[in-house]
């Protein structure tokens, strides 16, 4: 059962944070922000200027004190020891921002918005060093631990994206429809009308295995070789669009939210936990595995044309309200996945050990 989180908003909450000492961070409609203690209390609460609504909140990985914000085209740069007056303020971005991230070593600020735009803000000099862009809406960006350097981002283009910021192109790009051509994979009449719109992602803590959300329900894990990135598996997650994906801190964990109101986790470990000689072969195999299963089994065969036949979540949680946002934290020994959705409070529900 969840428990409810109130009192730090009055409208709905959009995202969520939890900072290296266990601190909560939530974003609302509004221009709210709200910290929350381990127990699920208010501790404080900010509204920021123009009353923007609060789209994306992330802490810094070497000060946990500071607190990233986004609201409207603006960010704001918060001490949460001493809210009401930030520390910086940038307006790099021409439209909303929907996503910012921060890279390990605290050197860049990347923020992702409606134009297609990635700005990439060096936090030493307080500048702009480099502007990226998809061709429609940036939906969310993602540093890779450990290569400072290196991030992935997604789209309502249907694009997903690698880059280095040495390089002003893409290093990698793939189109999660032609992605699906590719396969030789069945388009029903829900996927046509369905495009896969992409508008989550997360990488996992080793750096090259990354998660996609989309429109279609569909999950989509990739895998990072050098300077481009495989298509490693795919699977149907949700029975509408697919609005968050957060990878755990466990290898291969994964947590996914949707519009369908479910929450679920996902262990992904035996599909890309071994560095695979060959993904196209690895691919063919597991076509030729998907075919062998539904000839034994009828019961499976609607579900192998579309799904991987080995992944079933570990754990599903009938939220009942359209996901917003997903985070996860240590509360009291034991992990909760927190839940943002249309209502004002945040939820919390326990989580298995791995």
């Amino acid at each position: 059962m969840a428990v409810k989180w109130s009192g730090g908003h009055s409208s709905s909450v959009l995202c969520l944070t939890v900072s290296a000492e266990g601190l909560v961070a939530s974003g609302a409609e509004r221009g709210e922000l709200a910290l929350w203690d381990g127990g699920g209390s208010p501790v404080a609460q900010l509204r920021l200027p123009q009353a923007e609504d609060v789209t994306s909140v992330v802490f810094s990985a070497r000060r946990p004190s500071t607190l990233y914000t986004s609201h409207g085209e603006s960010i704001s740069v918060l001490d949460v020891r001493s809210l009401p007056e930030p520390l910086q303020r940038f307006h790099v971005n021409e439209e909303e921002i929907n996503c910012l991230a921060v890279n390990d070593s605290d050197g860049f600020l990347a923020a992702a918005d409606d134009s297609g735009a990635i700005k990439v803000v060096d936090l030493e000099s307080k500048k702009v060093s480099r502007s990226l862009r998809h061709s429609n809406i940036c939906s969310s960006v993602a540093f890779r631990p450990q290569r400072p350097q290196s991030l992935v981002s997604c789209g309502l283009d249907m694009q997903v994206m690698l880059w280095n910021l040495q390089k002003a192109r893409p290093l990698w790009t793939m189109n999660l429809q032609e992605c699906e051509m590719e396969e030789e994979r069945p388009q029903s009449a829900g996927q046509f009308f369905n495009p896969p719109l992409a508008h989550s992602l997360s990488v996992a803590s080793c750096g090259n295995i990354f998660g996609c959300g989309a429109q279609d329900g569909k999950v989509r894990i990739f895998r990072v070789t050098g300077a481009r990135f495989e298509h490693e598996l795919e699977f149907q997650a949700h029975s509408l669009g697919v609005s968050q994906v957060l990878f755990m801190p466990e290898a291969y964990w994964l947590l996914s939210g949707g519009n369908d109101g479910k929450v679920l986790l996902w262990d992904v470990s035996s599909n890309v936990g071994k560095q695979q000689k060959s993904p196209a072969k690895s691919l063919h195999r597991r076509k030729a595995q998907a075919a062998a299963s539904s000839r034994k089994d009828g019961k499976l065969n609607k579900v192998a044309s579309n799904e991987h036949p080995g992944v079933v979540p570990k754990l599903s949680i009938e939220h009942g309200e359209k996901v917003n946002w997903l985070s996860c934290a240590e509360i009291k020994g034991s992990r909760r996945v927190l839940v943002a959705d249309q209502t004002s409070s945040v939820s919390a529900y326990p989580l298995p050990g791995p």
